[in-house]
């Protein structure tokens, strides 16, 4: 605390020190013992307390052979110090315990698809177990900038992560499926190429932060291809776009795990099995010169992946 200092009436500086220095004398009631506590020499303290005495202009301790007490002056001081400088350690001692215990908020930007399968069913029973945990989770299909919109972390796909930034995986690989009803198929030809999309309706996704239309991404023969499809429907989200397909709207295309029951139910029939690529799984990320804290290190912990 060294530095710390006030300016009392025609008084110059005075070094926080010395009066917590008088402070440990008055409670000890002994130069030797308030030396001891505070790891100095009992020549030095006596000096400090001197030097404090004639800068204040007031006698503040009286000393004898056997004891040291307080003056009314010094009691006075004592008095008015004592519970300040208790104020002081708790608030310390709380900013301490903020640095080691998991609590704040911690902002994160994440996809519908994301959220609903991985962040939150990971997260859910971890906020229970840290109640002093904020989570503000901002669901949004585009890529957004983390630092300039001030997020402490997103998540996205692994082949769209930027370099500078620190990664970890969430969850296993998985891929984009095109389904359609079978009430849709019942008077329409069945894709047998990515390019067949072309004159099928399809539900489209606009992504949030560019504004630009999803192009569905497929492989053939080794490349990637992308097919701008065109349809009646535009969504910017998911899970409207599974009631849509059911509904025999149209083609959609979905994580596969989100319409994998009603595939095998009879409800959707997947087309172009061949041609959908995996896609590198969810990852966090965030800036790597950024200092986590302890809440962001649950966070992190929580949602990491562990192969089964």
């Amino acid at each position: 605390m060294t530095g710390i200092s006030f300016k009392g009436d025609g008084m110059a500086r005075e070094n926080f020190n010395d009066l917590l220095w008088f402070l440990a004398v008055a409670d000890e009631c002994s130069f030797t013992r308030a030396a001891a506590k505070l790891g100095v020499t009992q020549s030095t303290l006596s000096h400090t307390i001197k030097r404090l005495e004639t800068r204040m202009g007031l006698r503040l301790l009286t000393r004898t052979t056997r004891n040291v007490a307080t003056t009314e002056a010094g009691e006075r001081l004592r008095l008015s110090l004592s519970p300040r400088i208790a104020d002081i350690e708790t608030d310390i001692a709380a900013l301490m315990a903020f640095r080691d215990k998991p609590s704040g908020t911690v902002r994160i930007t994440v996809s519908d698809h994301a959220f609903e399968t991985l962040v939150w069913p990971k997260l859910r029973p971890v906020l229970a177990d840290y109640p002093d945990i904020k989570l503000e989770l901002s669901r949004d299909n585009g890529l957004r900038n983390i630092v300039e919109d001030r997020f402490d972390a997103g998540v996205r796909l692994g082949e769209s992560l930027e370099k500078d930034m620190i990664a970890v995986r969430i969850g296993p690989d998985w891929r984009l499926v095109a389904v359609g009803s079978p009430a849709y198929f019942a008077d329409r030809s069945i894709p047998q190429e990515p390019q067949d999309l072309i004159g099928h309706n399809c539900m489209s996704l606009r992504l949030t932060t560019s504004g630009g239309l999803y192009a569905w991404e497929f492989q053939k023969n080794g490349q990637d291809l992308r097919v701008r499809v065109d349809g009646q429907l535009t969504f910017n989200t998911t899970y409207p776009m599974i009631d849509a397909a059911l509904a025999g709207y149209g083609i959609a295309y979905l994580p596969e795990n989100l319409v994998a029951d009603h595939i095998a139910a009879g409800r959707l029939r997947l087309v172009l099995d061949e041609f959908s690529p995996k896609f590198t799984g969810y990852h966090l990320y965030y800036p790597s010169r950024r200092q986590n804290s302890p809440a962001f290190t649950v966070i992190v912990n929580a949602l990491r992946h562990r192969d089964p």
